[in-house]
C-alpha cells in the first residue's frame, strides 16, 4: 500500500521526549553593560546557511499564526491547546485536550486569525476523527462565543490536513487530506462532490454558517461542493500565502515514490486540479485521466536520505537575513533538512539548516520566520554569521 503520509507523526507522537534542543546562552548583567559601550561591529552573514534559535518549548507544537497589531505568538498543540507567547512566558488560550481525539495525525492541527483579529479559528478532530473547524470571538486575551463553522466526517484516521490560512483576499483557506488509508481508495481526490482531498474557501463571517464566495471556481457548478478552491491534493498538511506576491505554496505529502510543492499564483481564479491519485508528483499513479494537471513546482523522491514528509513553509519577505529575501523556504520532517529556493525558479533548492521533526513553519508580523518541531521546540530562524 506504500507509505501513509504521517505516519511518521504517530511514531514521533509516542516515542516524544529524550532528546532537548540546546538553550541559547545567558549573557551576565556586566557582560551586556560591557557589550553596550562598545562599538558595534560589522556582522557579514553566511549566504545559503541558517541557524534555528530555540526560544520556547511546547507539548507537540504543529501550527503557528500571528494576530495584526499584536506581537503574541500563538502555538497550536497537538495534543489539543492553543497557546499564547509572550515575553517568554505562556498562557493557554482554548484547550480543546478532553474533546480531541490526539495522536498520529489526528489532534489540533491548524490555526488563523481573522484580518480583523476579532476572531479565532482552529481545525481538530474530535472525540469521533472526524474534522471540525471551529470559531471563537477574541478580545486579545480571552476567546468566547465558540460557533462551529463546519464539519467533515473522516473515513480513515490519517491524511487530516488541518492547515488553516486567510488569503490576501480576506476569505478563509482550509485544507483536507483525501480521507487517508493509502492510495485514495475512494477516489476522493478527483472527486468535485466531497471536500476530501481538497483546499476550500469560505467567508466565515458572510453568512451563518459561513458564505461561499461566488467567484469560487466550483459555485455555479451542478454536484460540486461549491466551497472548492482547488482539487486533487492527497494531504496538504501545510500551505501559505506569499506576503508580497499572494502567490500560494502548497506542500502535498506524497504515497510511495514522489513528495511536491505546488504553487498557486496570485493571478489564479482557482479550480486548479494538482493530480492525485492519477498522478504523484509528476509520475502516474492511479487510472483515469486528469485535464489541466496543474504539475509541481518542487518534488523530491521518499525515501532517499530518510525523506518522508514535506513541510511546506514560506517565501521570505523579513528583513534580518537579506540573502533569503525572496526565496521559499520548505523541509522534510523525518529527514529534518531544511531547504531553499529562488521563488521566482523554485527547485529542490540548497540545504540551509536542520531541524528535526519539522512539523510546520511559522510567520511573523514583519515576515520573520520560526520553525516548529515535534519534540517540542520552537524555533526562531536566523542568519548564521
Amino acid at each position: 500500500m506504500g507509505k501513509l503520509p504521517g505516519t511518521t507523526l504517530l511514531i514521533a507522537a509516542v516515542a516524544l521526549g529524550g532528546c532537548t534542543a540546546a538553550e541559547p546562552a545567558v549573557v551576565s548583567t556586566s557582560a551586556q553593560a560591557t557589550a553596550s559601550a562598545a562599538p558595534t561591529p560589522t556582522v557579514t552573514q553566511v549566504e545559503g546557511k541558517l541557524r534555528f534559535r530555540q526560544i520556547a518549548r511546547f507539548d507537540k507544537p504543529v501550527a503557528f499564526a500571528t494576530r495584526d497589531g499584536d506581537d503574541t505568538l500563538y502555538v497550536a498543540e497537538q495534543s489539543g491547546r492553543l497557546k499564547a507567547l509572550k515575553d517568554g512566558r505562556q498562557r493557554t488560550i482554548v484547550d480543546l485536550s478532553e474533546e480531541a481525539s490526539t495522536g498520529g495525525e489526528r489532534g489540533l492541527l491548524g490555526v488563523a486569525f481573522h484580518p480583523s483579529g476579532d476572531w479565532l479559528y482552529l481545525d481538530w478532530t474530535d472525540d469521533q476523527g472526524d474534522t471540525r473547524v471551529t470559531e471563537w470571538a477574541f478580545d486579545g486575551t480571552k476567546a468566547s462565543a465558540r460557533r462551529e463553522v463546519l464539519r467533515q466526517d473522516q473515513p480513515y484516521a490519517n491524511h487530516n490536513g488541518g492547515q488553516l490560512a486567510f488569503g490576501p483576499d480576506g476569505y478563509l483557506y482550509i485544507a483536507f487530506g483525501d480521507g487517508g488509508s493509502g492510495g485514495d481508495p475512494h477516489g476522493n481526490g478527483q472527486k468535485l462532490s466531497t471536500w476530501l482531498g481538497k483546499i476550500l474557501r469560505i467567508d466565515p463571517r458572510g453568512g451563518r454558517p459561513y458564505r461561499v464566495p461566488p467567484d469560487n471556481p466550483f459555485a455555479a457548478r451542478r454536484g460540486a461542493k461549491p466551497e472548492i478552491w482547488a482539487y486533487g491534493l492527497r494531504n496538504p498538511w501545510r500551505f501559505g500565502f506569499d506576503r508580497q506576491s499572494g502567490d500560494l505554496w502548497i506542500g502535498d505529502v506524497g504515497q510511495d515514490r514522489w513528495e511536491e510543492v505546488d504553487v498557486q499564483r496570485a493571478s489564479s481564479k482557482g479550480g486548479e486540479n494538482y493530480g492525485w491519485n492519477v498522478y504523484e508528483g509528476t509520475s502516474r499513479y492511479g487510472e483515469g485521466q486528469v485535464r489541466d494537471h496543474a504539475e509541481p513546482a518542487i518534488t523530491y523522491p521518499l525515501g532517499e536520505g530518510g525523506n518522508c514528509s514535506v513541510i511546506a513553509g514560506y517565501v521570505y519577505r523579513g528583513t534580518a537575513i537579506p540573502w533569503l529575501r525572496g526565496r521559499f523556504v520548505y523541509g522534510d520532517f523525518c529527514a529534518g533538512w531544511v531547504n531553499t529556493t529562488p521563488a521566482s525558479r523554485p527547485g529542490k533548492g540548497s540545504r540551509a539548516g536542520t531541524v528535526r521533526q519539522l512539523s510546520s513553519f511559522g510567520q511573523d508580523n514583519q515576515g520573520e520566520l520560526y520553525a516548529l518541531s515535534l519534540r517540542g521546540p520552537l524555533y526562531r530562524v536566523e542568519a548564521v554569521s
